[in-house]
Formats: structure tokens, sequence, C-alpha cells
């Protein structure tokens, strides 16, 4: 497969996936997992960066994304569909160092799971992160945790300026150990849509434009424990 592919039409999906992957091999075995699931469908699939952007006017509610590309990084492609589309990207590469890692996450990756993950673990990771999840495959989660525990914390000042309240703050937490927008407005006793205001919320003033990059800001800037 050497451009991008429109998917294949299933009537019934509720949520529209792109990859951008140019192995075969595992670009078919991520085909298979989207195409086997009830829920969803195949938007497009492209090899490289260049059809990646392709995919982008179809508007897809998730890409899932690899690092390395023929013709680049998936690290550069991240926050051109952060900026161009709504979609959620979850990154599966085989690339787990803690340095690509944190960029992903910093780029606006919502999830990071490496490729010898077994396919319900992508499922699955694919459904979390439709639904607001940030799954993060463990190998990769050691990481992130050891390079945010080692990073500089910022001065009380700056906290300050960012003005988190402590609902902001909880509903972080609950977003770091995986919990989704329901899960999130169930266990606060508010509802989804006001957890979606505190997201915006959250993101303004962190600067931020994903929940995993949310996290990583909140405790660096030590405002958020874990």
């Amino acid at each position: 497969m050497d451009q991008t592919e429109p998917g294949p039409e299933t009537g019934n999906a509720r949520y529209r996936v792109a990859i951008v992957e140019d192995d075969p091999i595992v670009r078919d075995h991520f085909i298979d997992i989207v195409t086997r699931a009830p829920s969803l469908d195949l938007a497009g699939v492209a090899p490289t960066i260049a059809r990646g952007r392709e995919l982008l006017a179809l508007s897809p509610d998730l890409f899932l994304v690899d690092i390395g590309l023929p013709d680049g990084s998936g690290l550069d492609f991240i926050p051109e569909i952060k900026e161009g589309t709504q979609a959620k990207i979850l990154v599966v590469t085989s690339f787990g160092d803690r340095d690509t890692v944190v960029t992903a996450i910093r780029g606006g990756a919502d999830g990071y799971l490496l490729k010898d993950s077994s396919p319900e673990v992508i499922s699955e990771g694919i459904a979390v992160t439709l639904e607001g999840g940030a799954p993060i495959s463990a190998a990769a989660a050691v990481y992130l945790l050891d390079r945010l525990r080692s990073a500089p914390l910022v001065e009380a000042a700056e906290e300050e300026d960012s003005g988190l309240t402590p609902r902001e703050v909880e509903l972080l937490q609950l977003f770091a150990r995986g919990d989704s927008y329901k899960e999130a407005a169930r266990t606060l006793g508010i509802s989804p849509l006001t957890v979606g205001n505190h997201v915006k919320s959250i993101y303004r003033k962190l600067a931020v434009h994903s929940r995993g990059e949310a996290v990583y800001e909140a405790i660096k800037t030590g405002q958020l424990k874990i």
C-alpha cells in the first residue's frame, strides 16, 4: 500500500480511525484491529507523513501514528494533527525511549503504546483514547515518570500564575490514573459537560492541547502529585 487509501464503510461505526504506518505487516495488523471493532470505521491509511496530511481533510476521530516514518518523524506530525483537526492521537511505535515518549506527549499525543502490545491492548487503547483517556504502555510510563520526577520545578510565583483550582487539580489526578470524561464525571458527581468546561480551563491555564500534556505540565510545575 503506497498511497492514502480510504477505509471501508461499515455503516454502524461511531468513530473513524486514520492509520499512519509505513511497515505493511504492522499496518495490516492495525487495519485488522480497527475493522474488527464494531464501533470503529477505517477512515484512511497512509505510509508517510506526506500521505498522512491528506487524511487531515477527512476529519477522523483518531489518528494511530507511528514515530519512524520514511519522510520524517511522527513527532513532527503530531502538532500538525492537533492544529488541523479535533482528532485524538494514539502513538503506537517501537520507540520507547524517554525522550521520544515525553516529546510525543508534550507535542499533543493523547496516548502512547508500544508495537509489541497485544491486539487487545491496542484495541483497548484506541477505545480509551476516544473516550478521553490517556493509555500509556508500562515501559513508556516508567520513562515518563522518571523524566517528570527529575524535571526542575518552576518557582512558586509561576505556579500561581496558572491558577488551577482544587477541582481542576482533582480532575487531573483522575486523568493521570487513566479515567475517561464519563468516569471522572461519575467520581466527582458532576456532568460530563462540566468536566469538559474544566478541561478547557485547564488547557488555557497550562497552555496545552491534550490531557496527557496537561498532566505532564501540572506534575512538572508541582501542582499535581502522583
